[in-house]
């Protein structure tokens, strides 16, 4: 059974630092790339980037460049989103999910299975 846990959520301080993770188990981990996604209260699921764990190909989105970094430990079937200077507009349950394909697009639509999230709240 394929599983994706997240765990690291919690409350920070604007521009403060989080990191995430996303456990995988339950298949092949080289074989599938990793997207985090993140939903704020009352918005659709945007994406934040994805990593291809085959050959560590990373796509972060526009927003969180230079502020959000998407890594993977292969050995621990483990994807990380470190998260600095975080802004309250960063509040949201933030997902990891498998992505069917590496060559499918870094979106909500390319993803098969997907965690139950963790709740990030960026306030003072």
């Amino acid at each position: 059974e394929v599983q994706l846990v997240e765990s690291g959520g919690g409350l920070v301080q604007p521009g403060g630092s989080l990191r995430l993770s996303c456990a995988a188990s339950g298949y092949s981990f080289d074989d599938y790339g990793i997207g985090w996604f993140r939903q704020a209260p009352g918005k659709e699921r945007e994406v934040v980037g994805c990593i291809t764990n085959r050959d560590g190909r990373i796509y972060h989105t526009d927003s969180v460049k230079g502020r959000f970094s998407v890594s993977s430990d292969n050995a621990k079937a483990t994807v990380y989103l470190q998260m600095s200077r975080l802004k309250p507009e960063d509040t949201a349950v933030y997902y990891c999910a498998r992505r069917w394909s590496d060559f499918a697009a870094c979106t909500v639509d390319a993803m098969d299975y997907w965690g139950k999230g963790t709740l990030v709240t960026v306030s003072s």
